[in-house]
Formats: C-alpha cells, structure tokens, sequence
C-alpha cells in the first residue's frame, strides 16, 4: 500500500509539473496574427454618390412637354372611339412614360 501511495504521489507530481512548464514546439501567436496585430483595422465610412444639382429651366420645360402630351391623350382615345387610330399615339404614350419616369427620378433621387 506504501507503494501505492509514493507512486500516485509521484504520479501526481509529475503531472503537475509537466503543466506548469510551457510546450515549447509551438509558438501561442503565428506569425500571421502578430502580422495582422501590427496593422490594425480602420473602417472609413463609404462615399455616398455626389449630390446631383437640378436643372429647373429643363425639369420646367420637361413638366409642360409633359402636360401637352397628357392633354393630347383625351383627344387621341376619343379618335379611337370614333374607329380613327392616330398615328402618333403610341408614341406620346412611351414620351408620356419616359418624361414621367425622368421627373420623378429626379426630384425623389
């Protein structure tokens, strides 16, 4: 039983110790993380896109095209009523479309 007990001791001891001594095959920081250490990471914040002017002389102009081409569409529909297709209709419409979709782009960005 003696030697039971001077070997758990012993056993003990030598784990203990073997803790407490630092693994010297491996480094605790590679090389790529004190690397990495040296350089620390700065976030800037992102660049908006530049803030546009608008051109009031062209969006006025734009907005009474566009009034005359909405006021033609009454008369267009009322000749298509009567059997008579305008020529021209089909291409108002796709102006109408293309001035509206330009106007709102850009007054609500």
């Amino acid at each position: 039983m003696r030697l039971c007990t001077r070997f758990a001791c012993l056993a003990a001891a030598l784990f203990v110790g073997a803790a407490a001594i630092p693994q010297q095959g491996r480094p605790t920081e590679t090389p790529g993380k004190l690397e990495i250490a040296k350089h620390p990471l700065v976030l800037e914040r992102p660049v908006g896109p530049a803030a546009q002017s608008l051109d009031l002389a062209k969006l006025h102009a734009e907005a009474d095209e566009l009034v005359k081409l909405a006021q033609s569409v009454t008369t267009d529909v009322n000749q298509v009523v009567q059997g008579k297709l305008p020529k021209d209709m089909a291409d108002n419409l796709r102006r109408i479309e293309k001035l509206s979709k330009h106007i709102r782009g850009e007054l609500v960005h």
